[in-house]
């Protein structure tokens, strides 16, 4: 599996068009929930997406190693919710959307979507960079060394925002 996507990286890279497309199919899911994790809204989230993908597609020649594309793609998703977060700060403070699929009449799906709404607005508390490296670690699984190359900062950083990222949470979440 893994020359396999070696190979269908090596082909994307050499222009193969076919070859980007089963890459965009294979990772657009794990694209969209990063970046949808990181702006909390679906259409941010898609737009980030899909200028992740086009980025990638012409930088794709800057990439040193094809072992290294995922951490590559998350690091150019990261970097674009970083830009966008700093717009929308700059535009309006960021509004809660609760789908309406989401609240329904049972009690259980009620207290679900509250605590939802509480994790989104404790998670909008957190600055771009403690929230980045949390949402890679607690939410996309990455490792501790992962997420220092992804987010080109050092291991001890990482560990120390981390760190911060839960205590802010844990006290915003015990507030609420």
């Amino acid at each position: 599996m893994e020359q396999d996507l070696k190979k269908l990286i090596r082909k994307a890279k050499n222009g193969n068009v076919d070859a980007f497309s089963a890459l965009i199919t294979m990772y657009k899911g794990q694209v969209f929930r990063h970046a949808y994790a990181m702006v909390n809204d679906r259409m941010e989230a898609e737009d980030i997406a899909q200028e992740a993908f086009v980025k990638a597609y012409y930088s794709l020649s800057k990439l040193d190693h094809e072992y290294a594309f995922v951490s590559w793609l998350t690091r150019i998703v990261t970097n674009l919710c970083y830009d966008r977060l700093k717009k929308i700060q700059k535009k309006t403070s960021m509004q809660t959307e609760i789908d309406e699929q989401e609240v329904s009449k049972s009690a259980s799906n009620i207290e679900q979507a509250n605590m939802r709404i509480q994790l989104q607005e404790a998670m909008k508390k957190l600055s771009p960079e403690h929230r980045s490296v949390l949402v890679l670690r607690d939410i996309q699984g990455y490792s501790y060394d992962e997420i220092a190359k992804i987010v080109d900062i050092p291991l001890g950083t990482v560990k120390s925002r981390i760190n911060i990222a839960r205590k802010i949470l844990k006290n915003e979440l015990s507030r609420g």
